[in-house]
This record gives structure tokens, sequence and C-alpha cells, in this order.
């Protein structure tokens, strides 16, 4: 699925209003892998949220494969920062959530979610609760539901910023395999810029608030990647740079 962006605004009102993106203009290819990174605050998430259908733009348009996006759709599956998941169901019943909301027969519902347990490597613990499960573990089981409703788009918010090094990186090989074996369109949102360079064909570099893309770097090497990779380290030296001058100019500016 190709989603775009044109000339997008979204402004807050409360005590004052708040501009969190202007100018947004955005072309994600079908079967693309972007990255966007930036500063707290810069809207990405907003803007994420608006491809997802969650959010609409003040000014602007977002659009999917053409048409205008106006609310949530299936094709179109958000993974929050904190997996969002049902405590009160099993690793099985939470992946099963969707296929039971769009109406699969039992038995295929069953099947179908320890297909994707397999594939995040979770079956094992298909009958375990949320609690009992590792950080890791839970947005294992997060990916593997927004998998379930065979979205044509994945939106990924921060999806591993609260975990350890180590997890993050077995997580990130995980990702790079679904994909390849996928191909689904994903936009990934991180403050990691060397997890931005594993995982990203493209990364896009947003201005602190009001948000708006000031860079763009294509990562051009083989996959799997890992971050301690030597060539990864010399992108994201590049990228930092850019998002370090932007942070610089923003302060000069305030």
């Amino acid at each position: 699925m190709r989603l775009e962006a044109r000339s997008v605004t979204k402004s807050f009102d409360g005590s004052r209003q708040v501009t969190a993106l202007e100018g947004i203009d955005l072309d994600i290819r079908d079967g693309e892998f972007v990255c966007i990174v930036g500063p707290s605050g810069c809207g990405k998430s907003t803007l994420l949220y608006m491809l997802a259908g969650l959010e609409f733009p003040t000014g602007g348009t977002i659009v999917a494969n053409g048409e205008p996006v106006t609310g949530t759709a299936p094709s179109r599956a958000l993974m929050f920062q904190d997996g969002a998941l049902f405590p009160w169901l099993s690793v099985l019943a939470n992946v099963e959530f969707g296929l039971k909301m769009k109406k699969l027969a039992r038995d295929g519902r069953g099947a179908r979610a320890r297909q994707l347990l397999r594939m995040v490597h979770l079956e094992p613990f298909a009958d375990a609760r949320v609690h009992e499960l590792s950080g890791g573990m839970r947005q294992r089981v997060s990916l593997a539901r927004a998998l379930a409703v065979e979205p044509d788009v994945l939106l990924l918010d921060e999806p591993f910023g609260a975990l350890d090094a180590i997890t993050r990186g077995v997580l990130h090989t995980e990702l790079q395999e679904i994909w390849l074996s996928t191909m689904k369109t994903i936009v990934f949102i991180t403050h990691n810029v060397r997890e931005a360079v594993v995982l990203g064909d493209r990364v896009l570099v947003m201005s602190p608030r009001p948000g708006r893309f000031v860079a763009e770097h294509a990562i051009e090497l083989p996959r799997p990647r890992h971050i301690d990779d030597a060539a990864v380290n010399a992108y994201a030296r590049r990228i930092s740079a850019d998002v370090k001058l932007v942070d610089e100019v923003a302060i000069a500016g305030r």
C-alpha cells in the first residue's frame, strides 16, 4: 500500500493553539520500510496516528492507495509503544482478537494465531497471561496481533524504545525477517538513529515543533543488519549530524 501526505498541517487547541506539524509532504512506496526520527514533541507520533486514521489534519490531506484517509481501517495496523495488550486474555487470545472482530471461524482463528506466534517465536507461551511475559515478549505478541488481521501497512510507534539492548537487537532481526517475508509497507517511529538505520530503506529526519521533514537518507546496506555493524554506525553518524544541526538551528531561533 502506498501512503501519501500533501501539505499536511496539524494544530491542537487548548489554553493556546499549538501547531504540531506544518507543511508535511510524504511519499511512501508500496512495500517500503521507512523510519522517521526527530526530537521529542516534533509530531512524529501525531503523523503516524493520522496515517492510521486516528487523527485528522487541520490542513492538507492523507491518502492511502489514492483514497483519502477518513478513519481507521484493517488495512492499516497501528502498534503502540506499550503494546496495549489485554491482560485478562491469554497470549493466544490476544492474537486472535482481531481475527474475532473479522468474524473468522474459531478453528481458523486458532490456527492463524498459532502460525503467527511461531513467526515471532512465542508458540510455547500461547496459554500464558500477559503479566507472565517479559517486555520483549509482550512486544512480540503485539506484533503478532497486528499481523493477524493481514494489514497492508504496519505503523509502529517506538515499539522497542523501553527494551534492553539485547532484546531490542533480537527484535530488530525478527522484524527484518518478517518484512522480508511479507514485504508489507512499514512506517517506524524511533528516537534511536542506529535503530532507524538497521531497519529502514529510508530514514526521514524531522525538525522540532512544528515538525517538518528536513533531511532524507536512503540506506543502501544488505540485510540482515545489526546495530553494531560498522556500516550501520557510519550511516548513523551522518544522520545524527543532521539531527544535531536541526537542534542547533532550532535553539538559535528561540
